[in-house]
């Protein structure tokens, strides 16, 4: 059995039905807002290494890149409480509290095989050479082919 696919509605429609929806996207705007007047009042080099997570009673949240940004950030936290309280969006503003969440990085390509050297191969040929036991030995003799491209 196949299942069709709800006919496209208008985003304004949407939000108009879907009250989880709209509140979602409230926020997002409502965040958004935040981190624009958050940006203005650092300095331009910070600006890519902090974002606005949450901002509820009176305590705002910010993610920042690294440790190295969190201890300029801390550094700057009262002159910041202050800039940011001089906002209405911010009036009731109390604490800043930093966490540092690096970005994400892309994911290791799968099936990828490390490379190694010839020299490495070498070696593992020369202990597998000096070992008694069998199954320790093939299993040298196998990583040793590994490493070595086959011809």
């Amino acid at each position: 059995m196949t299942r069709r696919p709800l006919p496209a509605r208008a985003p304004a429609t949407l939000l108009r039905e879907a009250p989880l929806l709209k509140a979602l996207f409230g926020e997002a705007q409502r965040l958004d807002r935040l981190q624009r007047l958050l940006e203005a009042q650092l300095q331009p080099a910070a600006r890519e290494h902090c974002r606005v997570a949450s901002w509820r009673d009176g305590s705002l949240l910010l993610i920042v890149t690294d440790g190295h940004w969190a201890t300029r950030l801390r550094y700057q936290q009262r002159r910041l409480l202050r800039q940011l309280q001089s906002h209405e969006e911010f009036g009731n503003l109390t604490k800043i509290v930093f966490r540092v969440q690096p970005p994400m990085s892309p994911a290791r390509a799968a099936g990828r095989i490390p490379t190694h050297s010839e020299r490495a191969a070498e070696s593992l040929e020369q202990t597998a050479a000096g070992i008694q036991d069998p199954r320790l030995r093939a299993a040298l003799e196998r990583l040793a082919r590994h490493v070595r491209p086959t011809e």
